[in-house]
């Protein structure tokens, strides 16, 4: 393990609380997490003897840990943000725990071994997506062939089957069909009438589906089984993951992925808006906007005309009671923007207005998105074009209401029925938001993200600057989808930018300095100084939470995630088996950074922590 000890841990927390901090998290996805010497599959997990030594590693520094979504993912895309929505990924299975007692040994030593042994990627810090995907599944059928034979914990399986066959059933039937139709992309079954098994719109069609699925079922009995008893490893293995956190004072903190899967669209087509799809309109980024793909949640089955939750709604909320029961530590909203003012576009076309994209709730003017507007003909600036952020100009409170409609008696209801309140919610807002989003954020009290490596140094006030940072905001240097902060550090060395942004720094975090010009050159020349003072920032913040990735802790100076890419390279960085020989940020200094940067005589007031931060390392 790393050097930092259980007092040294104790002194910055102390650090922490002096600064104003709520809560300080470490963001690392289940892939991701490293391996014991003699166990790496291919495939990081927190249910792994390696996963509870990160946990043991957190203990008294960080509060949570932010996991990725967990969902089961496709064989041909590792992406965790298009896995499914109620089933869990089984690559998350620790088969090492199999092997033993208390699963009276249902996988053969022999069998882990060969799985360990003929990885790819040994020791290699990445995931072997391809390889471990086929490798667990030969392991869990082997592992499924032994329990069935045995007598241990089948009471507790048929209780699992049971308890969750409201979402269980109908993935499994997706699996089993998918088996019998050669692929496991359900718009390319040549059955019509799979396509829509779940969805039949006469009576003679729900027959047909009725005499389909005991068909499939009877066919497919053992299919069906595995696939729950996937699961029930899983779910099995979580729980007991949880309370180890727990005792270890660690929280566990959702990722909830904007997308449905695959699998989620079939199952569910009969409450997604026929013919819509959700993605981002034309940016910076993007001159024809981003085309995700997902199904888009139809309105009219949200929400009944009482104001109770339609079968859509119903649905969603099932979810996030489900995340939040899982995850004491509460639930990160990926996309926000998403469940408040999405932007939908017809399934074929580009995500353009001139196409026909458009809000699905801020067109009032749209052919056929006007149906769902919120917002009316007069509330808008009609000279700026659908996708500007500040089209809807006027809103009343029952507007911001009915906008905030699914935040409100969805997430935060289902977060208020498994006992946690609305700052068990993360929001993530990066990018531009719009009006409507806005209004929902600030009237809810939501709390949201602000991510200093995106900061526009040329405008004084925006919001990703030190100076400019609420206290009820998550503050973070990166996400899983930028640089590490030592690469952006570098990047920025003798460069324009990077001297703007040294100058706000300097004027932020060394207000007091005597040679502010010589801070500057040292900053505009030093990618290591640079890093700890951009790491300083977001604790000097007024920010109550601060979020850091892996890399970022760790110093590792790779990329996790380089969006549009895919194949077996993303998504695929693991922290490196040997972690404890890394050197991780100097949190001594950083944190001395900012005590220093909030002035003299509130440097002078913690002298003593200071010395302890720098003196007990």
């Amino acid at each position: 393990m790393s050097s930092i000890t259980k007092k040294y841990k104790k002194t910055i927390r102390e650090a922490l609380k002096v600064l104003g901090k709520r809560n300080f998290v470490l963001i690392m996805h289940g892939g991701s997490f490293p391996a014991r010497d003699g166990e790496d599959n291919g495939f990081g997990s927190i249910n792994s003897s390696a996963g509870r030594d990160i946990i043991d590693y957190s203990e008294y520094l960080f509060d949570a840990l932010q996991l990725g979504p967990a969902g089961k993912t496709k064989s041909s895309d590792s992406s965790p943000y298009t896995g499914t929505i109620f089933s869990g990924n089984p690559l998350f299975i620790d088969l090492k725990q199999l092997t033993g007692s208390d699963w009276n040994n249902i996988l053969p030593e022999d069998t882990y071994n060969k799985v360990v042994q003929n990885n790819p990627q040994q020791n290699k810090g990445k995931t072997a997506y391809s390889y471990i995907v086929n490798a667990q599944n030969k392991a869990l059928r082997e592992a499924w062939n032994n329990f069935r034979n045995q007598k241990k914990l089948h009471k507790e399986f048929e209780q699992f089957k049971k308890s969750n066959s409201q979402w269980l059933d109908n993935d499994s039937l997706y699996e089993a069909l998918s088996i019998d139709n050669g692929n496991d992309y359900w718009p390319m079954w040549n059955s019509e009438l799979d396509k829509n098994l779940l969805n039949p719109k006469t009576d003679e069609e729900k027959l047909n589906a009725e005499k389909r699925i005991a068909e499939v079922k009877e066919k497919y009995a053992d299919e069906i089984d595995f696939y729950k008893f996937c699961q029930f490893v899983l779910e099995e293995q979580l729980k007991q993951t949880q309370k180890y956190a727990l005792k270890k004072h660690i929280k566990m903190i959702a990722d909830r992925q904007v997308a449905f899967s695959d699998r989620d669209a079939w199952a569910y087509q009969s409450l997604f808006l026929d013919g819509w799809c959700l993605g981002c309109p034309p940016d910076y980024f993007s001159k024809d906007g981003q085309a995700w793909g997902f199904p888009v949640m139809n309105p009219d089955k949200m929400f009944n005309e009482d104001g109770s939750l339609g079968d859509g709604g119903v649905l969603m909320k099932n979810l996030y009671k489900k995340m939040f029961k899982e995850n004491p530590g509460g639930v990160r909203i990926d996309h926000i923007v998403g469940l408040i003012d999405p932007w939908v576009y017809k399934k074929g076309s580009k995500p353009m207005p001139e196409q026909g994209a458009g809000r699905l709730y801020s067109s009032p003017e749209h052919p056929f998105l006007s149906k769902f507007a919120i917002a009316k003909l007069s509330d808008l600036d009609e000279t700026l074009e659908p996708d500007k952020e500040k089209r809807v100009k006027t809103l009343d409170k029952e507007q911001i209401r009915k906008y905030g409609r699914l935040i409100d008696k969805i997430v935060i209801g289902a977060a208020k029925e498994c006992g946690l309140d609305k700052n068990s919610i993360v929001c993530e807002d990066l990018g531009t938001l719009t009006n409507p989003v806005a209004a929902v954020m600030k009237e809810y009290k939501l709390q949201g993200m602000r991510l200093t490596q995106f900061v526009k140094p040329e405008k004084a006030d925006h919001p990703y600057r030190c100076c400019n940072i609420e206290e009820d905001v998550w503050a973070m240097v990166g996400t899983h989808d930028n640089e590490p902060i030592a690469m952006w550090a570098k990047s920025m060395v003798n460069t324009h930018e990077g001297y703007l942004h040294v100058k706000n720094l300097v004027e932020d975090m060394f207000a007091g300095a005597a040679d502010k010009d010589g801070l500057i050159v040292k900053l505009t020349n030093d990618a290591e100084f640079l890093k700890k003072v951009k790491l300083a920032e977001i604790f000097a913040s007024k920010a109550k939470n601060i979020q850091i990735f892996f890399t970022d802790f760790f110093n590792v100076e790779d990329v996790y995630n380089r969006p549009g890419t895919s194949g077996d390279e993303n998504w695929s960085l693991r922290l490196p088996d040997n972690y404890s020989e890394l050197n991780p940020i100097d949190l001594g200094e950083i944190l001395t950074i900012a005590i220093k940067a909030r002035g003299v005589e509130f440097a002078g007031k913690h002298k003593k922590l200071i010395e302890k931060l720098n003196n007990e390392k």
